[in-house]
């Protein structure tokens, strides 16, 4: 069962039932899921790709199908704890394990996701999956690296066996946290990345917001628990450099119309789907506060976000900082 048939959901569900596997289909939207039980395709998100004969649109996520054992969550963050619930009130839902594919924090409670379906489904085991990959892209078949990380190696390696063929490639990894923060914070990062190129600021500013970028989410989450080693791999530079220079990132293009003047809302409605860094931005600087953490970088794409000052200012005001040594990372 896939839950969450947003661009990203059906993407993974194409990628898995193309290995043979039954999967089911689920939308919060019931309108929505009944188009794609009815046409068997995601004329929203991937109208020229149909589901294989394998993939079949659902209009309740529970009960489950009979003989599900699997369940990947790829819902916004906002939108997690909902699935969760309906999961739990499921008989038999303890034997289910999960793989939650979305990326973000909880604004609410600054956890990251895998801690939130502990609470909600303490007895089911948790993967995470993550890493450079944007959905059209998957759903169309062509080459993918994730990774997939979870406390149990057999978990971590049994979501891997599901998702792993010629196209899309699944390592697997032992670090929830440093998954997790990777996946979130780059969403932030791919924002100030959008702003700088949509200020006309060039490839030289890219890339130093990139690089800082990465070590303000390696602060982060070493804080956190994470290993420094984790943020080298997919979930750290590999996702970041994906979202931060190409503008299939809802992020970055969010960045860009920041830049172009226009205010969060209207970037947001244009976009028409979750933009999770928008999100995400404020729940990172609590957090970093929370850790005493320096995020420069997050802290001024907040304040852009919240109007409180122009993307120009803030490019100028992360400028105007003192030099220090790079070695403080």
């Amino acid at each position: 069962m896939v839950a969450g048939a947003g661009s990203w959901g059906t993407a993974l569900a194409l990628a898995l039932a193309r290995n043979s596997h039954r999967v089911f289909l689920w939308d919060g939207d019931p309108d929505h899921g009944r188009r794609l039980a009815q046409t068997g395709r995601n004329d929203l998100h991937h109208p020229d790709h149909p589901f294989p004969a394998t993939l079949t649109g659902v209009t309740e996520f529970t009960p489950l199908p009979a003989g599900t054992g699997y369940v990947v969550i790829a819902t916004p963050c906002a939108g997690l704890r909902a699935a969760l619930e309906a999961l739990r009130d499921r008989a038999g839902a303890e034997q289910v394990k999960l793989c939650l594919a979305c990326k973000g924090l909880q604004p609410d409670t600054l956890s990251l996701n895998h801690a939130v379906a502990e609470e909600v489904l303490p007895e089911a085991p948790v993967a995470i999956l993550s890493g450079p990959s944007f959905a059209a892209e998957v759903a169309a078949g062509m080459p993918t690296a994730v990774t997939i990380a979870a406390a149990d190696a057999v978990i971590a390696a049994e979501f891997a066996r599901l998702f792993h063929s010629e196209s899309f490639r699944a390592y697997t990894h032992d670090d929830l946290i440093g998954a997790q923060v990777g996946g979130a914070v780059k969403n932030v990062m791919a924002i100030a990345a959008g702003v700088s190129d949509g200020l006309g600021f060039g490839a030289n500013a890219r890339a130093a917001l990139m690089a800082r970028g990465l070590a303000e989410i390696m602060r982060l989450g070493m804080a956190l628990g994470a290993r420094a080693e984790t943020f080298m791999g997919l979930t750290g530079v590999g996702d970041l450099a994906l979202t931060c220079t190409d503008d299939q990132s809802r992020n970055r293009r969010f960045g860009l119309a920041l830049a172009q003047g226009q205010a969060p809302e209207h970037a947001q409605a244009a976009i028409g789907q979750a933009v999770e860094g928008a999100h995400t931005a404020r729940a990172v600087c609590e957090l970093a506060a929370r850790h005493g953490v320096d995020m420069p970088i997050s802290r001024q794409v907040l304040r852009v976000i919240e109007g409180e000052i122009s993307p120009a200012a803030a490019v100028r005001e992360l400028l105007a900082r003192a030099p220090k040594s790079e070695a403080q990372t």
